[in-house]
């Protein structure tokens, strides 16, 4: 009689392989859901602990897929990284619908951002999730749709980009100038300078 064990047995193994693929899919898909600038497949097989063409081969896999399922969204291949993009098609709706937007109040949330910006600008998306204490991707998202936050550049040392305010954000204001902002600095905290722009504290 013979027997068959699961490390020899090729259904399991085949089983097993397949099962990490689908987690790798997911985890890509979520950390390029967050991503603020695109992410190189080195990076990403480094992070993921994968070879660069195992990395690339998926990438390029749910591309395609996302293409061939007819998604809103794109992910394409950019400055030698990978990101989510809206596809040109629904550019009309996207647009009608962030003019829609612009109307409605910011939340809590939006407004704290918002002002770590004006008062720290230029400040990367690290920085300002350090400072809230909560991790603002997404609403620095929604201020740079709505017009109120722009990015200015990027960090000569870490490459991260960097965000400011807009000259729509002064005029919803009233202001001329950011120096004509209501002096809050000094209840903002004074050690952001020892962050990283990724929001880990250096020293």
């Amino acid at each position: 009689m013979t027997w068959t064990t699961a490390a020899s047995d090729p259904n399991a193994s085949g089983a097993r392989r397949a099962g990490e693929r689908a987690e790798l899919r997911r985890g890509l898909e979520a950390v390029l859901m967050v991503v603020d600038q695109p992410a190189t497949e080195y990076d990403l097989a480094r992070a993921f602990d994968r070879s660069v063409q195992e990395i690339t081969d998926t990438l390029e896999e749910l591309s395609r897929e996302y293409t061939e399922q007819g998604r809103g969204f794109d992910l394409r291949h950019v400055a030698e990284g990978w990101r989510f993009y809206t596809r040109p098609e629904h550019a009309d709706i996207v647009e009608h619908f962030l003019k829609e937007g612009q109307e409605v109040r910011l939340t809590q949330a939006a407004l704290e951002t918002l002002a770590v910006v004006a008062y720290r600008q230029p400040v990367s998306r690290g920085r300002v999730s350090a400072v809230r204490g909560v991790n603002c991707d997404g609403v620095m998202r929604t201020l740079v749709l709505r017009g109120l936050v722009e990015e200015t550049g990027q960090d000569p040392e870490s490459g991260a980009l960097l965000f400011g305010t807009t000259n729509y954000f002064l005029d919803r204001l009233g202001l001329r100038g950011l120096d004509e902002l209501p002096d809050l600095a000094p209840f903002l905290p004074d050690d952001i300078e020892g962050i990283d722009d990724t929001g880990e504290r250096t020293t």
